[in-house]
């Protein structure tokens, strides 16, 4: 198997600081996408192990990856409710969505792509806490730190599945998709989100 590139390889682009101030500015929405990634996150590891029973490695990677992302909601949602931020729905960012946009519509490779999206969400994710992390007060800078291991174990487990399930190799999947997410956090977004680009400026 090939070698895994590293984080800071493997994204085109550092998080813009006009996202960053748009999160230090907009702290209640963050807290409730965070919460949302978290959920969303755990319901495809979920999906990936009920579509793709035949897989062993893949059911015990997903399980274990459910568990911490619902761990994660979990302590995101204390956090909320001791902040006393209320727990609203908000509409998706577009950035997952348009990464699947890309995915290929045949086996293995519909698999391989859905797993390299999973490494791209999970590497921004954790570039994100890193970034955001210096900025925050003393609970949420602890907090993001500590998700930083496990959101870059993600991206390592979602790559290395995705180099075992293909036919052959996955350099270019990685290029296309990683070109396309690089469009998606540097172009404008009409609203803040975790995933979301660089925020319109205000009328």
């Amino acid at each position: 198997m090939q070698p895994l590139p590293e984080l800071d390889d493997f994204l085109l682009c550092k998080t813009p600081e006009e996202w960053i101030q748009a999160a230090l500015d907009e702290p209640e929405i963050l807290l409730i996408d965070h919460a949302n990634c978290e959920k969303k996150a755990a319901s495809t590891a979920l999906r990936l192990m009920f579509r793709y029973p035949e897989h062993v490695d893949l059911q015990y990677k997903m399980s274990r990856l459910a568990r911490e992302e619902l761990r994660h909601f979990e302590q995101v949602f204390a956090i909320m409710q001791a902040r006393s931020v209320v727990y609203q729905k908000l509409g998706p960012a577009r950035y997952a969505s348009a990464l699947r946009s890309g995915v290929r519509t045949h086996e293995p490779a519909t698999l391989v792509d859905i797993l390299i999206i999973g490494a791209f969400i999970e590497a921004r994710s954790c570039e994100r806490f890193a970034a955001l992390a210096p900025h925050l007060d003393e609970t949420l800078n602890k907090f993001y730190c500590s998700l930083l291991k496990s959101e870059h174990r993600h991206f390592q487990d979602y790559l290395r599945l995705a180099m075992q399930y293909s036919e052959e190799p996955i350099v270019e999947r990685i290029s296309f998709f990683a070109e396309m997410e690089k469009t998606l956090i540097l172009s404008s977004d009409t609203e803040f989100r975790f995933h979301s680009g660089l925020p319109q400026p205000k009328a």
